[in-house]
């Protein structure tokens, strides 16, 4: 399967199902991030795996700004701390322990997905890297 289609099929599949926050509040959040990775895994073919987000985070990547060659760029290399834009902007820290609410909103996770993989990669990211990487921010 091509990386369009597979992008085509994980928009399909997002915007088909019902929101995962839709009725949840508190501790439940976990349980729509659990989905999300779950739906990304399943469009991926494969489980998903905190170690290959882990790695997939530090690494350099060619094909995007040559100022943002890592995730890590902007966000720091550890993912419980507040990042920095380019412009200057604090991000909330990645790891969901700092930050709750983090991948529980589709809308959001699709947004900052487009963007800062066709940043950092210059491209869209697979299903398979937004499992990894969603696993690998809620397991810290």
């Amino acid at each position: 399967m091509t990386t369009r289609a597979i992008l085509i099929a994980a928009a399909a599949a997002l915007a088909l199902s019902p929101p995962l926050t839709a009725g949840m509040a508190g501790a439940a959040k976990a349980e729509s991030q659990a989905q999300m990775i779950q739906q990304f895994a399943e469009l991926a073919g494969q489980p998903a795996s905190a170690e290959r987000g882990h790695a997939f985070f530090l690494a350099s990547h060619a094909g995007g700004h040559p100022d943002t060659p890592s995730c890590s760029t902007c966000h720091t290399k550890d993912p419980r701390n507040q990042g920095q834009t380019r412009a200057g902007k604090t991000i909330a820290p990645m790891a969901v322990s700092q930050s709750p609410d983090r991948f529980t909103d589709p809308k959001k996770v699709a947004k900052w997905f487009r963007r800062n993989c066709n940043t950092v990669l210059g491209r869209a990211c697979t299903p398979g890297e937004k499992a990894d990487i969603i696993a690998y921010f809620a397991s810290l």
